[in-house]
């Protein structure tokens, strides 16, 4: 390798966001991009513009030996930066960051991060800030509550989305409570909750929205928003059609309020959900980037050159204006949307728009996330994966 390049490792490779990242660094000139995850190959790793990749040990499954792989592999191959895309990764790398030496993220300490990844402590924040938060109630443990005073529907979010416990995960998960029973089920099921803290919050109607950013020492640098147009389940889940839209003013004024106030670095999503009346809640902020990564790309928000650009000290490429109406798609991801409507319904109406949308082409301003004519490989990688999932 030539002593003028800058060597970049970008880890969790089978991640479509990794992918993003990937082509976007790789694209430029006097970036080495090397790649890593636990299978044999993987999506982000097959792209033309990763020069190398690596199998390593998982850091969800395995988190330990990630941490000792990781310290051996910067030591006999140093990294400018280390760009995780997943929020495992990025935790667990910012816990051990003081025992890996030579280890350069992109992100916030681990205090920071956690007052926004924890959910607890990010509602506790955006009432001190006057940002809008569903009603909430704080709980360390489930024998504080007392189920017959709850107001139902009311949503069960654990403090975080994993849990370490200083050798491997436990995944938490959002649950919505309808009665008493139903709560007591779930406080059954979800035995983590007898130990660890969580919220119980009123159950918002409305439809989500997000806001996407990018911070640079607690200084806010660019902005982006999209829709999501269709998404796997259908009913509300990972977008498989997205479009890009101006940055709604609200959304941004509280968005900013937050990562301001914590002197936020690096990318970050703040999720809203939009009430009947029309007030955006705070739902919750992922310090990562996020699954549609690549839309903002294609509208011309290049964010990982953007993050790499405030790491390095270069002048940061902003995008005043970016293309309204570009639309992203994830083709087998949209295909195992249409299963799941014809699956789910009776109604033959139903299906056969579901099915037009799903054959209908569109030639302007639409992308393929994963289908690229100038990088094959990860579209076949991804293809034959899904095929075999099948058998």
């Amino acid at each position: 390798m030539d002593s003028k390049t800058i060597s970049i490792l970008v880890p969790d490779a089978n991640q479509r966001s990794a992918l993003a990242v990937v082509r976007s660094l790789g694209r430029q000139p006097g970036l080495h991009i090397s790649t890593c995850d636990s299978t044999p190959t993987a999506l982000a790793g097959q792209s033309r513009f990763s020069d190398l990749y690596i199998q390593c040990p998982s850091s969800e499954h395995e988190p330990l030996h990630f941490v000792a792989w990781l310290t051996r592999y910067l030591a006999t191959e140093p990294c400018r930066l280390v760009m995780p895309v997943t929020e495992v990764t990025s935790q667990l790398l910012l816990q051990f960051q003081e025992s890996i030496p030579g280890l350069k993220l992109p992100f916030s300490p681990l205090p920071t991060v956690l007052e926004l990844a924890n959910k607890s402590n990010l509602v506790a924040l955006a009432e001190r800030l006057g940002v809008p938060v569903p009603t909430s109630q704080h709980f360390e443990h489930s024998a504080q509550v007392d189920m017959q005073a709850v107001s139902y529907p009311v949503v069960v979010k654990p403090a975080l989305s994993r849990l370490f416990n200083g050798k491997q995960w436990q995944p938490t998960t959002v649950r919505i409570a309808h009665t008493p029973e139903n709560l007591a089920q779930i406080f059954a099921q979800d035995t983590y909750l007898k130990d660890h803290p969580f919220i119980l919050q009123a159950f918002i109607p409305g439809t989500g929205a997000g806001v996407f950013a990018l911070f640079n020492q607690g200084k806010p640098v660019q902005f982006f928003a999209h829709q999501r147009l269709r998404e796997k389940p259908p009913e509300g889940g990972v977008s498989v059609l997205s479009q890009s839209c101006s940055v709604p003013a609200d959304l941004q004024a509280h968005a900013q309020t937050l990562l301001e106030a914590v002197q936020w670095h690096g990318v970050a999503m703040v999720e809203f959900r939009i009430g009947e009346d029309g007030t955006p809640y705070l739902m919750e902020v992922n310090t990562r980037f996020w699954g549609s990564l690549q839309l903002a790309i294609d509208a011309g928000v290049d964010f990982p050159y953007q993050l790499l650009c405030a790491e390095l000290g270069w002048p940061i490429p902003l995008a005043g204006h970016y293309r309204v109406g570009q639309r992203l798609r994830w083709l087998l991801g949209d295909l195992d949307s249409l299963y799941l409507v014809f699956k789910r319904s009776k109604d033959w109406r139903t299906r056969l728009q579901r099915a037009g949308q799903f054959l209908t082409p569109r030639f302007r301003h639409q992308r393929h996330e994963i289908n690229r004519w100038r990088d094959p490989a990860p579209a076949w990688h991804e293809l034959k994966q899904y095929l075999r999932a099948l058998r």
